[in-house]
């Protein structure tokens, strides 16, 4: 069953095809460079999508095939983040949408050809996994324009890239090419431009075609071994042990006896 809905004016769309959903970043005119709207619409479009039956893997890319994203609009910044009052706001609707990302439930994979700079980039930091062409860039422009990105969306940073490669990257404001980026261990694979879709879509298939609630709690384990923080790990322990009373579970565990492969419900 096939679902759309179009969020911050179209900047942004969320669609679903059998167990997979999309949120496309939806200004190809303007390299896909996210307006303070669609920041404030990233969490809702990410709630309407884990709605959407059963949805087992969201892929993140930009509409049109050129670019990801540029990231946040600067020609924004003399309105909405034009001085420490307004920033703050501004900051708070970053933060939501990393958070969004990087605590969905669900899997998250970003498709990335072209740019990926800035908020692009933290977002595209707060997914799971990543795939991108071999023509993709990457910066961190932060230096050049004379502000802070937010502190949590830095962790996210730190976390997929490494402190070395986020220091060069924030302190130099330089670019990376896919290969670089792959070699830091921000990107799961890079492929050419020809084979990206397909790459990414067998990832999907692959997260896809196994119990949801295994990785759900496999997300949640992650997460926790990576802040240990208390909270996290009682959460993750929680669903881990609710993994054992499912019926997915027992198909598992059936469809290993009967040598086939299993038929997960996400129940």
């Amino acid at each position: 069953m096939k679902s759309r809905h179009t969020f911050a004016q179209n900047g942004l769309i969320a669609a679903t095809d059998g167990n997979r959903g999309y949120l496309s970043i939806n200004r190809p005119e303007r390299k896909n460079a996210i307006s303070f709207e669609m920041w404030r619409d990233i969490p809702v479009a990410l709630n309407w999508l884990c709605e959407q039956g059963d949805i087992r893997c969201i892929i993140m890319h930009g509409e049109g095939g050129t670019d990801f994203s540029a990231g946040a609009d600067i020609s924004e910044f003399d309105e909405v983040r034009q001085d420490a009052s307004t920033a703050q706001g501004y900051e708070l609707s970053n933060s939501s949408a990393f958070q969004a990302v990087r605590l969905c439930p669900i899997p998250v994979v970003a498709m990335i050809n072209g740019v990926c700079f800035g908020g692009a980039f933290g977002l595209a930091a707060a997914t799971d996994m990543r795939i991108a062409s071999n023509e993709a860039l990457f910066a961190v422009p932060a230096g050049r324009l004379g502000l802070a990105y937010p502190v949590d969306a830095m962790s996210d940073i730190v976390e997929a890239l490494g402190p070395q490669p986020a220091r060069a990257l924030l302190y130099t404001g330089r670019r990376m090419n896919a290969r670089e980026a792959q070699s830091a261990g921000f990107l799961y694979s890079v492929c050419g431009i020809a084979d990206l879709n397909t790459a990414v879509h067998e990832l999907a298939d692959q997260i896809c075609a196994n119990a949801p609630l295994s990785n759900r709690a496999s997300k949640l384990s992650i997460r926790a071994a990576l802040t240990g923080r208390n909270e996290d790990l009682l959460r993750a322990e929680e669903v881990a042990q609710s993994t054992f009373r499912s019926a997915d579970y027992a198909e598992g565990r059936r469809a290993f006896r009967e040598k086939r492969s299993p038929s997960f419900a996400g129940k």
